[in-house]
């Protein structure tokens, strides 16, 4: 499995099983190569989104989050009815929602899972380290910064950087977060930001959606710098596209159209969520520059 497929375990919070699709799902997608997308979808007339209930800043019931605002935009563009499979992102998500034929695509998912069958890219994005302005760690783009040693950092135990931390000698001032939870219930991003703004840590490191979401709620507004200059331990940037089922092939084709012809749109909306959003060069994508591709 891909550095990118990890990643999604502990980009979402979950452990998600392998699954496999059943043969006769397979020839089912494969009858038509017409672009015919009844033989694909559950519904043609439908866009049938499976999502997170209680995920925000990507997705929730009320439709608040920037994969519902996603979503809404693209079943605008194909002129489709809008519904969703709502299940928890956990254990058995992909198997009881896009594998089980109740929907027709996950609206995020890192490139390189494998399983799914992921579209173009449409943003790419990274960890990043969330400050208070006048911290003296605003510009801080690296775990391997001498500023950061004897802080006190929140890191939500298992993802990717808590292995850069560990590596930067950090992990003995760190407060850890936990990766698992029930999102009912219990928030760690959330709480991470509440204690530093409660000044209980100097410095969070959160995957940059959620860093920038929650940054950008605070009375005053936290500073967010992506993690783009590691040197040692996983790189932290990740290109996130859709996943849909390996035999839907027209359907991938249609949306990567729809990403290739709407860039300019998606970023639009990544951005007012806060999305720190990166090039091919780290370097980042704000609103004068939204029109780029990931």
């Amino acid at each position: 499995m891909t550095e990118a497929g990890r990643h999604r375990r502990w980009l979402f919070l979950l452990l998600v099983t392998a699954t496999a699709f059943v043969a006769g799902d397979v020839a089912r997608g494969q009858t038509s190569d017409s672009g015919d997308l009844s033989f694909e979808l559950v519904d043609p007339k439908v866009l049938r989104v499976c999502a997170d209930p209680r995920n925000l800043p990507f997705s929730n019931e009320k439709g608040e989050g920037f994969e519902n605002k996603l979503a809404e935009f693209l079943a605008e563009k194909l002129q489709k009815k809008l519904d969703y499979v709502f299940f928890p992102q956990a254990t058995g998500f992909v198997r009881m929602t896009l594998g089980a034929h109740r929907c027709d695509v996950i609206m995020g998912f890192p490139q390189g899972d494998d399983l799914v069958q992921g579209t173009n890219p449409y943003y790419r994005t990274s960890y990043a380290l969330v400050a208070k302005p006048g911290s003296g760690l605003e510009d801080v783009d690296t775990l391997e910064d001498a500023r950061l040693k004897g802080k006190h950092i929140g890191i939500v135990a298992g993802t990717p950087p808590a292995t850069n931390m560990a590596l930067a000698g950090l992990m003995g001032d760190a407060k850890p977060y936990p990766l698992m939870i029930d999102t009912r219930f219990d928030n760690s991003a959330d709480a991470m930001i509440k204690d530093l703004v409660a000044g209980t840590i100097d410095a969070g490191v959160l995957w940059g959606p959620m860093a920038g979401y929650y940054a950008k709620k605070q009375a005053q507004p936290l500073h967010v710098t992506p993690l783009v200059k590691e040197t040692t331990g996983p790189k932290l940037a990740y290109r996130i596209g859709m996943g849909v089922r390996p035999a839907d092939q027209n359907w991938k084709r249609q949306l990567n159209r729809l990403i290739q012809e709407n860039q300019g749109a998606i970023n639009k909306i990544l951005l007012e969520y806060g999305v720190p959003l990166l090039d091919e060069k780290d370097q980042p994508i704000g609103a004068e520059t939204a029109k780029k591709a990931p």
